[in-house]
């Protein structure tokens, strides 16, 4: 979890919930010897956190793990949640710019009522089961 996802839910809810696991650490035994290849979600995705990712910055473990798949060439979509004076921000789009050049899948904002929202989750899901189809077709 990246510290403003922690103040919306605790560690221990998450762990409390059937199928999930806390890794606390980039050595948990969970995560070694290194990150899965799997595709990650990185939803929401804050307006900080999209920054840090295209500006290389990984200073928690969540956007260490994103930067580590990133790095490997490996599917990565980052679903984004910004308000309307940050989606609205120049930098925004250089992010997203960077991170699709990289490979990243970045779904927008959807707008209701003109003010953006996090995409609807059937559209981020879809996305990231393309991702999962396509990791899955081509040979590592």
């Amino acid at each position: 979890m990246t510290p403003g996802a922690a103040r919306v839910v605790s560690p221990r809810t998450l762990v409390m919930a059937p199928g999930h696991r806390l890794v606390e650490s980039y050595f948990d035994e969970a995560i070694l010897p290194r990150p899965s290849d799997a595709p990650m979600l990185v939803a929401p995705c804050s307006f900080n956190s999209l920054n840090k990712l295209a500006g290389g910055i990984a200073d928690s473990l969540a956007l260490s793990v994103t930067a580590d798949m990133i790095g490997r060439g490996l599917p990565v979509v980052v679903a984004l949640s910004v308000n309307a004076p940050l989606w609205n921000h120049p930098r925004t789009r250089q992010s997203i710019a960077a991170l699709r050049e990289w490979g990243v899948s970045v779904v927008e904002p959807a707008l209701e009522n003109g003010e953006p929202t996090l995409a609807p989750t059937d559209i981020i899901l879809g996305e990231l089961r393309r991702q999962l189809a396509v990791a899955t077709e081509s040979p590592r």
